[in-house]
């Protein structure tokens, strides 16, 4: 069992926590919801977190067929992930991935159509924030990684419902832990988190060049 731990688990989780940002996206979810009442507020937190859970399940299940429908294999698909998951880690190291995230809220905002209560959750909350390229990246890429071993698959599943349990848990709780950790807490965290993502993300190319019999 510690071996599903240690190769399994924390990878995984490392992987899936730094790249959905729950702490990250706790202020994006304000901007987007601060006219609303609590109640609307809680109702989007949900539906958000449950709709971008519904598109990672479905890539983390049938995204290795649509793959191999396209033709491409997955020590490529493994390079060209871990190349999108290192410019994501530059971007949370230089604080781009903030700006761009602020953006696409005042963008919201601006939009009356997809500013509305009754769809922010789908957009921008749920795609592209939640279930983005990279956690659908991610997500195909750590079930690749355990082809033919439904344990580790299950627990790699159990692992993206935690963190988007987490994720829930941050929006509900918006509110209240704005005013405890504040930009200056948020934006340490987020290079941190960065730095360990660009680190997975060198190893993902390492094993796809690798599986690619480049070594």
């Amino acid at each position: 069992m510690d071996i599903y731990w240690t190769q399994v688990a924390l990878p995984a989780f490392a992987t899936l926590f730094v790249i959905i940002d729950p702490i990250g996206l706790m202020p994006v979810f304000l901007a987007l919801t601060h006219d609303m009442d609590a109640r609307t507020r809680r109702r989007n937190a949900l539906y958000a977190t449950c709709f971008g859970a519904a598109v990672l399940m479905v890539f983390a299940f049938a995204g290795r067929s649509v793959l191999d429908f396209l033709g491409i294999s997955l020590p490529a698909f493994r390079i060209a992930g871990g190349l999108l998951l290192f410019l994501t880690a530059l971007e949370m190291l230089f604080e781009k991935r903030t700006e761009r995230r602020e953006k696409n809220a005042r963008d919201a905002a601006a939009d009356p159509v997809s500013s509305s209560h009754d769809d922010v959750w789908v957009f921008p909350l749920g795609l592209p924030l939640i279930a983005g390229p990279g956690a659908i990246a991610s997500i195909i890429l750590l079930m690749g990684s355990h082809d033919g071993e439904p344990v580790a698959q299950m627990i790699v599943v159990a692992v993206l419902l935690a963190v988007l349990l987490i994720n829930l848990v941050m929006f509900l709780l918006a509110g209240v832990l704005k005013r405890y950790l504040g930009q200056t807490a948020i934006r340490a965290m987020t290079r941190l988190l960065g730095m360990i993502l660009a680190a997975l993300a060198v190893q993902f190319v390492i094993t796809g060049i690798k599986g690619a019999g480049l070594t």
